[in-house]
């Protein structure tokens, strides 16, 4: 059973980060529907980093460009040392400016839920503002075509 719980949740945890978001005005295919209760909600704020994959042609970029300036300056071997000294500056101040990541703050809501059956779930998914969960709300637990669980109220 606890297996299947963390089954579970590591599914819905990285799943599509759109399951909060699918289009509600859609038809969207469905496997299965489970209804119960939500027993317990907790808010989790995670912070993930975002790779900027175009760092290294970013630092090129700016070697070239400081390469092509310092190469303005200078004559014989005095213009190869200003357009080296270019390149080297070009690349440490655009390798300065564009940090090789970002953080973005994902909001998450954890849910417990205890489905009439008598099973028990414990479910993350997107924050959703416009369907905030609170103990003893009645839901459905909405198994969709693609493999992502959905919760939503029951109407």
């Amino acid at each position: 059973m606890k297996a299947l719980l963390v089954c579970l949740l590591l599914l819905i945890a990285y799943a599509s980060p759109a399951l909060a978001d699918y289009p509600r005005n859609q038809a969207v295919p469905v496997d299965q529907v489970l209804f119960g209760k939500v027993t317990s909600v907790r808010h989790i704020s995670e912070t993930e980093l975002l790779e900027d994959r175009n760092h290294g042609w970013k630092v090129f970029g700016g070697a070239l460009l400081g390469g092509t300036i310092g190469n303005q300056f200078g004559n014989g071997s005095g213009r190869v040392l200003t357009t080296i000294l270019g390149a080297m500056l070009g690349g440490s101040v655009a390798g300065d400016n564009n940090p090789r990541s970002q953080q973005i703050y994902v909001q998450l809501v954890e849910l417990m839920i205890s489905i009439d059956n008598g099973n028990d779930y414990m479910v993350v998914q997107d924050l959703d503002p416009s369907m905030m969960f609170q103990a003893q709300d009645k839901i459905r637990m909405i198994y969709l075509a693609d493999g992502s669980v959905r919760i939503d109220k029951q109407m």
